[in-house]
């Protein structure tokens, strides 16, 4: 069977000008099982059409989604050490690092830029999860704390989209580190009175959760994200007790105040600015109005 497979096959594929199929060109939505083609996938703004289940948006893409004309200035990577550990487990962390880079094209997790949404300017940061699972090391968190310096010089707000498994375990306790490094360049942008807003995506846990990710004025997600800090299983095998349906999805925290709003995708920027007008105390804009939907007046009832 190995001689057929591993010589016959391919020889007769060559002979007949066969093509391999690339593996990703139809996404399976994890609710439903709907097969979509990758284009209308990502037309659609990686929501599942029929079911509008939200899935895994790349950084970039996200970023390019979210500002006026997807025109924005992308910040560089900052230097930090690499491997600073010499860490190992079942592969080499360099190796892991290399592998990530050359599969989504980044040198860490963090994508940000600057650029306006409907107008207004602000700086927007985003976790790729395809690196690491968006796990926070040195060189995420540098490039958080550089992002929200930028803020603060631009006097413009910031917005959060977190997409992370926590923090870095083959960095050890200089991740942890990052978790206070970027609380306290939030608070900078704070007391300078500048707008931070967070929009949750899934899935959003561990470390990061524990520190900027829960630290917004205005805290959106996603539908169906999920979001807490351990997971459900190691919650579960604690209390040893049944946790309730939907618990940690975003709807769930919604219903229990931790969740000031979910937002479709879709809707994000235009959310984002809404809100952004009231926390910086601009003016509402004008509202088009469409004459022909107009309501019309209630008839007057003929007399008896």
């Amino acid at each position: 069977m190995n001689w057929i497979t591993n010589y016959v096959r391919p020889k007769i594929n060559s002979m007949l000008g066969r093509r391999e199929v690339p593996e990703n060109l139809w996404i399976k939505c994890p609710e439903t099982g709907e097969m979509v083609f990758h284009r209308d996938l990502e037309e659609n703004k990686w929501v599942i059409p029929q079911s509008g289940f939200h899935m895994k948006m790349p950084a970039k893409a996200r970023l390019k989604d979210l500002f006026d004309g997807g025109i924005y200035e992308a910040f560089p990577q900052p230097k930090v050490a690499q491997d600073p550990l010499k860490f190992r487990d079942s592969k080499k962390y360099s190796d892991r690092l290399r592998d990530s880079r050359a599969k989504t094209e980044l040198e860490d997790t963090i994508v940000a830029g600057l650029g306006q949404v409907q107008g207004i300017k602000l700086v927007a940061v985003a976790h790729e999860f395809n690196f690491i699972g968006g796990s926070l090391g040195i060189a995420a968190g540098e490039a958080i704390v550089k992002a929200f310096e930028r803020a603060i010089a631009e006097k413009c707000p910031l917005v959060m989209f977190p997409a992370s498994g926590g923090a870095r375990m083959q960095e050890g306790i200089l991740s942890l580190m990052q978790l206070p490094r970027t609380t306290v360049a939030l608070n900078m942008l704070k007391e300078a009175g500048l707008p931070y807003i967070v929009v949750l995506t899934n899935p959003t846990t561990g470390g990061v959760t524990a520190s900027y990710a829960m630290l917004g004025d205005i805290h959106m997600a996603e539908p169906g994200a999920e979001i807490g800090f351990a997971g459900k299983r190691v919650i579960e095998q604690t209390l040893r007790e049944k946790l309730p349906e939907g618990f940690q999805t975003s709807e769930y925290l919604l219903e229990h105040g931790m969740v000031d709003m979910v937002v479709k995708r879709h809707d994000i920027p235009e959310t984002l600015a809404r809100v952004l007008n009231i926390l910086m105390k601009k003016p509402a804009k004008a509202v088009k109005r469409d004459t022909a939907t107009e309501l019309a007046p209630l008839p007057v009832a003929a007399s008896a």
